[in-house]
């Protein structure tokens, strides 16, 4: 069915009443009109498009789909509430098959104020799966054949993702009791190190540590999706290749393009596609610029996936955007203004050099600020959408555009789901 989803107009938590069952914030418009940039097409352009979009099987491998407060200073406040509110009609007119959702991440603040724990992220799991039990039209994946049920019985894939192994800490068991709760993909961890291995953000690189590479074992078993998109170099390049599955880079880009330890140098990339990997692409603000499109949009991202086309071929590259229907530049400056406030900043480490390499080209306030949004590929809904149009406005055929929107994603999670 492709397009035609099956959308009955549920929204999220709608059998609870707000305000007396749970803490009630004003949530922003999901869509907005005037943030919505498709790529123009001519109109036999357009029917192609909306051919392709129905006959293929459309995944974003990463995205957190879910609406945030109009009011960007209270995020942290609804976060603390661990209860998130999934955009179910926006999803619907997506042309998604299957969302990714890593859920609130180091953002769950339930127990802590620093995130990553067990029991927030336990939490965090359950109020989903809690909403989600309450509607049909999204479906919890477990199987590759999910996708599949979901793209021709006109539903969506929904798939359970921890972004970093941080709350499992020195207890491989945790891998199973996620996996039986229903997770599918898990990060080995996020930016900062673990006891799983190093982060990008450190001055030193140790790789994956013994527990890491025990925890991966015992992933592969399970049939987790393993990602290293917030690892460091040598920790992605040890978990490759120690991998018995191919494993992803659910979001991240070249650093070829944009010198900055958040992407991947080409021999990580390298590495990832000989292994049968696939490597997606990360649009989430002023991350994915380049000097030849340094305004963030689907100029620069699209940048990003033609570069690791030519170095690792079309069959081992995909799409995560990482987009949210938060305001998302918005969320960036609350972080970067509001954390020393919180007691959440770091010192500056002597000798390390410049402490905001890692996220990427002007990521500072001002510039966020010139941003306002990344044109093109703004939220999930955008996003895939207009990589195809984008694809097709450039002379790609579609057999190619298919296996960047979701071919070789499915592909992939055959391997590892089964």
């Amino acid at each position: 069915m492709g397009r035609n989803k099956k959308y009955d107009g549920y929204k999220a938590f709608q059998f609870l009443e707000p305000s007396r069952d749970y803490v009630e914030f004003k949530l922003r418009k999901a869509v907005i009109d005037e943030w919505w940039e498709p790529v123009p097409l001519s109109k036999s352009e357009e029917e192609r498009f909306e051919a392709l979009m129905e006959k293929s099987i459309v995944i974003d491998l990463h995205a957190h789909p879910d609406i945030g407060p109009e009011d960007t200073n209270q995020i942290r406040a609804m976060d603390c509430e661990g209860r998130n509110h999934i955009a179910y009609e926006a999803l619907a007119r997506s042309g998604l098959d299957c969302v990714f959702d890593n859920m609130m991440d180091g953002s769950s603040f339930v127990n802590t104020k620093h995130g990553w724990d067990w029991n927030s992220s336990i939490h965090d799991l359950g109020m989903r799966l809690s909403d989600i039990a309450h509607q049909d039209f999204l479906i919890h994946c477990k199987r590759a054949k999910d996708i599949e049920y979901a793209h021709k019985n006109g539903k969506l894939a929904w798939v359970a993702v921890l972004e970093s192994a941080s709350c499992i800490e020195n207890e491989v068991d945790r891998l199973d009791i996620l996996y039986g709760l229903g997770v599918r993909s898990i990060g080995v961890n996020y930016s900062e190190s673990n006891m799983l291995g190093s982060g990008l953000k450190e001055p030193g690189d140790g790789g994956l540590t013994d527990f890491g590479y025990d925890a991966l074992v015992r992933m592969n078993k399970l049939g987790l999706l393993v990602d290293v998109s917030h690892t460091s170099d040598q920790t992605a390049l040890d978990t490759i290749k120690l991998s018995k599955d191919p494993i992803i880079v659910s979001h991240a880009g070249a650093r070829a393009l944009t010198p900055t330890t958040r992407m991947f140098p080409d021999e990580v990339i390298q590495a990832l596609g000989e292994r049968d990997g696939v490597m997606a692409i990360e649009a989430a603000p002023n991350l994915t610029v380049t000097e030849k499109n340094p305004l963030h949009s689907i100029e620069s991202y699209m940048e990003h996936i033609e570069y690791c086309i030519d170095l690792i071929g079309i069959d081992h590259v995909g799409c995560g955007p990482d987009t949210s229907y938060s305001d998302h530049v918005g969320l960036y400056l609350t972080n970067l203004t509001n954390h020393p406030k919180l007691g959440l900043g770091h010192y500056t480490r002597p000798g390390k050099g410049k402490e905001a390499k890692f996220l990427g080209i002007d990521m500072n306030v001002e510039q966020l600020k010139k941003l306002k949004y990344v044109r093109g590929m703004e939220n999930p809904t955008e996003c895939l959408q207009n990589v195809a149009r984008w694809m097709i406005k450039h002379g790609y055929s579609d057999s190619e555009i298919q296996k960047i929107i979701g071919e070789n994603a499915l592909k992939l999670l055959k391997k590892v789901w089964g």
